[in-house]
This record gives structure tokens, sequence and C-alpha cells, in this order.
């Protein structure tokens, strides 16, 4: 597993429901990054590449990572409420926000309810709308590691932050990421039906991303979240699967400043 040097903190912010997992770094406006459901093996190149622009927000999902499970937790309308009560209790609003896969489908859950929670949003390979063509892999009829591996395009970028061997210790915070999936997003599986339908009220401008290489969100899903947010374009990243966050940091991080900088 491969982190950096960079200087940034790590603590646990209590809030009613359980204690959140924060990693915060950098200088800068606040931004703030919701991971995919994957979780992050600590501090990346990515987060670096942001937090040279920003003072870096990385919350781990409430059930995911070292974050406490609240047991009353059973869809992604809950998760994306919980987030917006942590940004409360860290006195963020009317901030930016970059959403990751499933952490896309919060951030975009998020701003349907609160409208004012995000100045700018970034989606990249965000889950939660029905794809109009393909279909979202489904990580349960595959092992842990055999589903990591299908999210990044280039196998090396794999082994460089997990190893050509993963540890049973990172096998084990999968499974249990993985579980919480299940609790939240499994009947429809990854997408909020009804969420397609409020979109159309989200005024933010909003950059979204697809990865040209991506086998576990179709193209289809960024197209439809491109279509429906009456404030968004669509970006697509050459060369990436759907880790494009790992894959091609310095080419995220420069698509997501660029546009961050433009308010």
């Amino acid at each position: 597993m491969s982190t950096t040097a960079t200087n940034f903190t790590e603590e646990f912010v209590q809030v009613d429901f359980g204690k959140v997992h924060l990693m915060k770094g950098g200088t800068g406006s606040p931004l703030v990054l919701f991971q995919d459901d994957l979780g992050s093996p600590g501090w990346q190149p990515f987060y670096d590449e942001l937090a040279r622009n920003f003072t870096l927000y990385v919350p781990s999902h409430p059930g995911f990572g070292k974050s406490d499970r609240p047991d009353w937790m059973r869809s992604a309308r809950d998760l994306a409420l919980s987030h917006l009560w942590l940004m409360r209790k860290l006195g963020l609003e009317s901030v930016s926000a970059v959403g990751i896969g499933f952490g896309g489908w919060l951030a975009a859950e998020m701003a349907t309810m609160c409208h004012h929670i995000f100045d700018r949003m970034v989606l990249v390979g965000a889950l939660g709308v029905q794809p109009t063509e393909g279909e979202i892999l489904d990580q349960i009829l595959l092992s842990g590691d055999e589903y990591v591996r299908l999210c990044f395009h280039d196998s090396a970028k794999f082994e460089a932050v997990y190893g050509s061997e993963t540890t049973v210790d990172q096998r084990e915070v999968w499974e249990v990421n993985r579980e919480m999936v299940i609790r939240v997003a499994w009947k429809p599986y990854m997408f909020d039906q009804s969420l397609p339908h409020l979109l159309g009220s989200v005024d933010t401008p909003t950059l979204v991303v697809s990865a040209e290489n991506d086998k576990i969100v179709p193209a289809s899903c960024g197209q439809r979240y491109a279509d429906l947010i009456p404030n968004a374009r669509l970006e697509v990243l050459a060369g990436s699967g759907h880790c494009a966050d790992v894959e091609k940091p310095l080419e995220l991080a420069g698509l997501i400043s660029g546009f961050i900088s433009q308010k």
C-alpha cells in the first residue's frame, strides 16, 4: 500500500449518530471529497494534488472504514443526510464538493435535499441513477479482490496501491464496506429511482466526469447526470477505469481545480 508524505490530520468527529473518521489536509478554500464505497487506504496522491489548492476534507461514510455504523441506516439517502449533519458540525456550507463513484451518488442526493450546501459539485463515475444502456456491475457476484481489480483499467496501478497480493486486513475492510453497501443500496442495486426526478431542482454548477474504460458504471449514467442537472457539463477522462482518482490523479485533479476556480 502506498501513501504520500504530505502533512494531513486524522480525527474522529463526534456527531449524534456516531463518530466519523475524517482526514484533512492542504490550504485554501474548503473542498469536501466523498469517497467511493471502496474507501481509501490512507492519504493518496490524488488528495495531495487537490490539497495544493484547497483545504481538503475526506470523511469516511458512516458504516465504512473507521467510521461508526449506525444500525438504523438503511438507504443512501440516510447516508446523505448524515453527511449534511457532519458538514453542519464542521461549519461547512456553500463549499465545493467532489463525489467519487458511490460518493458521487451521495453528493447528488445531498444537493437535492439542501440546495445551498454546495457552490460547485463534481461527480466522478457517479452511481445513483439507473443506466439507460448497460448495467451497473454487481460486486456481490465477485470477491472483493476481483471487484476492485475490475475498477482499474491498468492493473499496475492497482498493484501500486494494494500490492500484487492483497492483505487479509485490506480484504476485511472491503468486506465490511460491501456489507454496508448491501444494507443501503441493494434493491434496486446502486441507484435511486426517485433521484432523476429531483435532480432538475439542483442549480449548482456541476462537472460530470466519466472514465473512458469504466467497467463498473456505464457511460449512460454520466450522460444522465449531465442531462438531468440543469447547469451541468460532461467530460470523459481517457485511459482510466472506475478508480480515476487513483489511475489519473493529476489529470482528474486538474479538471476539478480548473472547474472550481471558475466560480
